[in-house]
């Protein structure tokens, strides 16, 4: 037996129930103490998101964000608590799912699992602050531009964004995009798998551009900024995804043929 056999012996079906639980048990409670620190500062963290759309409207008389129902900032904080939560509590549930799975692999799977898990949550962050750093402000002084001072007669037509929307566009527009930026790792993980290969990937690259532009005005605001500055970054990510999936193809060839070299030649067939 080599690298190629799996850490421990099979268990019983049982003990994989018992070991499930324990990793389920450790996630939830990993999630729970992330959320009840996340709502300590949840009033911080809500600010910090607000800042894009303060900077936007600095210098704007009234400017203000309001609620129309007396529970909708309590609301807004819980969701700005699970949220983050969720977010910082994703290493401590990917570390339980890899302590359930792990002893099932094999050595050179766990090599070739690791780099994906560890490039999750960085890919995800990357598109995360792509998003508040970069497109909320474009986003937010376009949508500003349709104010109206009210001139001749006219009623004025002034922004004054609700508590609760303000931050589901803000966590929709996070979430998008974050999600968005592991369409990497998906693409690497099916490549390995040999489900997907770099010539079928490039072949329908036509295809993904025009399936990239349509998701983004789904998920995105109805303006072209948003689309556009998520669209492109995919795009990116999708042919590097091609790259990455011919290293593969010529690794696992590389492999193929160093064991072809290590069996050595076949033995000649004696004559009758």
């Amino acid at each position: 037996m080599s690298e190629e056999t799996v850490d421990k012996k099979s268990m019983p079906l049982l003990d994989h129930l018992v070991e499930l639980r324990t990793r389920l048990i450790y996630s939830l409670a990993g999630f729970v103490a992330m959320f009840l620190v996340s709502f300590v500062f949840a009033q911080d963290i809500y600010d910090f998101f607000v800042r894009p759309l303060a900077r936007a409207l600095e210098g704007q008389d009234g400017a203000r964000l309001i609620f129309t129902a007396l529970y909708e900032p309590f609301l807004a904080q819980i969701k700005v608590a699970f949220y983050t939560a969720l977010f910082f509590a994703f290493p401590i549930i990917s570390i339980q799912v890899w302590m359930f799975v792990a002893p099932g692999l094999y050595q050179n799977e766990k090599r070739a699992f690791l780099p994906f898990l560890f490039a999750t949550p960085i890919l995800f962050f990357i598109g995360g602050a792509l998003v508040y750093f970069f497109i909320m402000p474009l986003a937010w002084d376009f949508f500003l531009t349709f104010q109206t001072l009210g001139v001749d007669g006219a009623l004025p037509i002034q922004v004054e964004p609700k508590v609760d929307q303000y931050l589901t566009l803000v966590l929709r527009l996070i979430f998008a995009f974050g999600l968005a930026f592991e369409l990497p790792v998906f693409l690497m993980l099916l490549a390995r798998a040999g489900l997907v290969t770099s010539s079928g990937l490039a072949a329908k690259r036509k295809y993904a551009i025009v399936g990239v532009f349509v998701i983004a005005a789904i998920i995105t605001p109805p303006d072209v900024v948003s689309q556009i500055g998520l669209a492109i970054p995919i795009i990116i990510l999708y042919e590097l995804s091609i790259v990455g999936a011919r290293l593969i193809e010529k690794k696992r060839t590389q492999q193929h043929d160093d064991d072809y070299e290590d069996a050595g030649p076949a033995p000649d067939n004696p004559a009758a």
